[in-house]
């Protein structure tokens, strides 16, 4: 059964968070993700859940508590955005490392400098390689959708890793959205309870974790980690294909629109998908073949399937919402080339960078790159590989 709601995409995910009725919340406030743990607390402090809510000095500490708390046994939780999400740097690496299946719900904020409170994905891409799952979210539905199943693929026996679930902020988190809720019944039997194989406070069976890792073993232990980062993909789809079966809803790696006979491509991430999809929607009714790929799965990074839905395409363009500063490409665009080079598909490659801190983008503006794309296939001169879009020179 579903219902029918208005939400921002905070909201939304709070909610996903009491139907869950985790262990475990702790939180520092940070714009534009202080709407979720405000509203959460509201949840426990209303009767509505049986979290144990812990506020905290800073984000380091949400993080801390929060691996506490899941090497305890307890289901943990946390919300953060941009410094705060580089304030727990150094704990992310710690929680991937002791394999521990939290779940942070991320909203996407530039980080500093200079000084911005608006959207990119540099806080998420900076974490890309600390060992966590990272899923990405187009609009408040998906953010709902993402966060329901995350536990489902962060603690399968074959995964055992925290997972990250990442939204744009302001753009989804605080606009308000029509959305289908699930029954917080069939939230609770979908995601179950959590039961974990070993755990601190199982006194019949002393542990520790987090030890010191001696030069003999760390590179076994970061090996063990990749085998269950790589397991987490075919569980993704697993859980996908559960979930599409109790709301209706479809969900993969990632989403192809309008993509299988197109020429042009363009890989994206996060909401200004939808602004592409507009812009796919406009060319196709002028008779233009061009198509759209939305990653939805970044960590581990489907680089294979990737390159199969692309491998039709006649000139592909890259859309980071980040700067990498390496002058030559982003992190979106680092992965595809890695993917199309192993899978020897050598078609042109222009990367964008857009919407830096909070930049907006339009349909105008992608109907250019398609243009761009257009022009670089008919004239053989891929030109600069490397481009700002909207950008005042």
């Amino acid at each position: 059964m579903s219902i029918k709601d208005r939400l921002s995409g905070n909201e939304a995910v709070a909610i996903a968070m009491r139907q869950i009725n985790p262990d475990v919340m702790s939180a520092f406030p940070i714009t534009p993700s202080t709407e979720i743990p405000q509203t959460f607390s509201s949840f426990v402090a209303n009767g509505q859940v049986d979290t144990a809510f812990i506020p905290v000095e800073s984000e380091h500490s949400a993080m801390s508590a929060a691996i506490g708390s899941q090497a305890a046994g307890a289901r943990s939780l946390t919300a953060t955005s941009s410094c705060g999400l580089a304030l727990m740097w150094e704990v992310l690496y710690v929680a991937a490392s002791n394999r521990l299946p939290i779940a942070l719900a991320l909203v996407n904020r530039t980080l500093s400098g200079p000084i911005n409170i608006n959207c990119d994905h540099s806080d998420s891409m900076g974490a890309r390689d600390s060992g966590w799952i990272q899923i990405y979210s187009e609009n408040n539905q998906e953010a709902y959708d993402n966060f329901v199943q995350a536990y489902r693929i962060a603690e399968h026996a074959a995964v055992r890793l925290p997972i990250m679930i990442c939204q744009d902020g302001f753009i989804t988190s605080a606009a308000v959205e029509n959305i289908e809720l699930l029954a917080d019944r069939d939230v609770q039997g979908f995601v179950g309870e959590y039961h974990p194989e070993s755990y601190l406070l199982n006194s019949k069976q002393p542990l520790a974790i987090g030890p010191y890792a001696v030069s003999a073993y760390c590179m076994e232990a970061k090996r063990a980690q990749l085998e269950a980062l790589k397991n987490a993909k075919q569980v993704t789809l697993d859980v996908a294909k559960e979930f599409a079966a109790l709301s209706g809803r479809e969900y993969g790696l990632f989403e192809e629109y309008k993509l299988a006979d197109a020429d042009y491509a363009m890989v994206i991430i996060g909401s200004a998908a939808g602004t592409a999809k507009d812009a796919v929607d406009q060319l196709r009714a002028a008779g233009q073949k061009v198509g759209l790929l939305k990653i939805r799965l970044f960590r581990p990074f489907p680089g294979e399937e990737i390159a199969a839905a692309l491998q039709k395409s006649k000139v592909i363009a890259c859309m980071d919402r980040t700067e990498s500063f390496n002058g030559r490409c982003g992190p979106l665009g680092a992965e595809v080339k890695s993917a199309l080079f192993d899978a020897q598909l050598m078609p042109p490659v222009i990367n964008y960078v857009y919407g830096l801190g909070g930049r907006d983008v339009t349909v105008e503006d992608f109907i250019t790159v398609f243009a761009q794309l257009a022009e670089i296939e008919q004239t053989n001169d891929g030109g600069k590989k490397y481009r700002y879009l909207s950008l005042r020179e």
